[in-house]
């Protein structure tokens, strides 16, 4: 059996490492440890009690303001102690955060093969997203194993010099978490706060929206809540529900200018279940989240993602997205054609997901077993 150690330190990558631990513990082919590393603890917690894990090591390395130089030095430390321990055979990372660069770079320099789950996605330009685009193009570098979503991922480690040996383009295991939890979640009223299904009774039909990103603090943050503003006031029968992040560059932000309007809500960063349960009967998404752009495509719902350039274009290209950025006056003028053309909608609810079936874990875990590094 070989020593399978799956990493994670945020939210996401729970998320999308669950069903591929879950599999992994089933499997006879390996030995498998669940380590968390704290980098976001409440809503990391939250995410893998949604999963019924429960991590075996727990490094809890977050500390209040904390730089990505202070976390990743103490990630380097904390994972080179952990590897020489216990000696796993193989390290899993996912996407792109701190965790899973420094996972990937500690294992590299122990001479510990890495699968990189969700490689490839790339918007070639290096600030945006930040640090994102930066740690998944030096985790392609130290790879063995590279798992792409999409051909289009493949693509993009084929022109870097990547092996097509070491390539399996198997979709996004987000969405295999996704297809295992909406049939848990579509009728369970009992998952919403009450707040919530109060605000529900009254708003049937809403948006739901999500901001986040680095690049969106500061002035982009206040176009986009000046935007949800102007919205709610032209539409006063249509919800908005914003589940806040903890990040006080968001948080104060959106409360100090979207409080007090009675078609939004805005609550406290959601878990995953009651999120996937508001995701599948909202009207559409505004959002910068990557998981949501490929999340929501399978649930028919419409995105318009609140990013200047993104490393999911296949969703672009596919028609389930549109891609905005943070002005304003487009934001309102896409909502607005949204919002009356029930053809555009239509368009864009029926389009096919472009990032998998709900498989990927098992290809990914049928790869690492047979130790091959076929391409798909």
């Amino acid at each position: 059996m070989q020593k399978l150690l799956i990493i994670a330190g945020t939210r996401p990558e729970c998320i999308k490492l669950a069903p591929l631990y879950l599999a992994a513990k089933q499997s006879p082919h390996f030995k498998c440890r669940f380590l968390s590393t704290g980098q976001h603890r409440q809503m990391l917690d939250k995410a893998l009690a949604d999963f019924a894990i429960t991590p075996d090591d727990d490094l809890a390395l977050m500390r209040a303001g904390q730089t990505l130089g202070s976390l990743s030095g103490a990630l380097f430390s904390a994972l080179d102690q952990y590897f020489e321990k216990h000696q796993p055979d193989i390290v899993v990372v996912q996407g792109d955060t701190t965790t899973a660069l420094v996972g990937g770079v500690a294992a590299f320099y122990r001479g510990i093969k890495v699968a990189h789950v969700e490689a490839g996605l790339r918007t070639n330009t290096i600030h945006e997203p930040f640090p994102e685009e930066f740690n998944r193009r030096v985790l392609s570098l130290v790879a063995d194993y590279h798992f792409a979503p999409t051909t289009l991922a493949r693509d993009h480690l084929l022109r870097e010099g990547v092996s097509a040996n070491n390539i399996t383009t198997c979709g996004n295991t987000g969405i295999d978490a996704l297809l295992l939890t909406v049939q848990k979640v579509r009728n369970n009223e009992s998952l919403l706060a009450h707040p919530i299904q109060l605000f529900l009774e009254s708003f049937p039909q809403y948006v739901l929206v999500t901001v986040h990103r680095r690049e969106n603090h500061g002035d982009g943050i206040n176009s986009i809540c000046a935007a949800l503003k102007q919205l709610a006031e032209q539409y006063p029968q249509l919800g908005f529900i914003l589940p806040v992040h903890m990040n006080p560059n968001v948080k104060d932000v959106v409360e100090s200018n979207l409080s007090g309007l009675g078609n939004v809500l805005l609550t406290g960063p959601l878990d995953y279940q009651p999120f996937v349960k508001l995701m599948s009967s909202c009207h559409f998404l505004l959002t910068d989240s990557g998981g949501v752009q490929e999340e929501a495509p399978s649930l028919g719902k419409p995105i318009l993602v609140l990013r200047h350039v993104t490393e999911r274009p296949e969703g672009i290209a596919a028609g389930c997205a549109k891609l905005l950025g943070n002005n304003t006056e487009n934001i309102v003028s896409e909502v607005n054609h949204l919002l009356s053309d029930m053809g555009a909608y239509k368009a864009m609810a029926q389009a096919k997901n472009p990032y998998g079936d709900g498989t990927a874990s098992q290809q990914i875990l049928q790869v690492l077993a047979n130790g091959d590094r076929a391409a798909s």
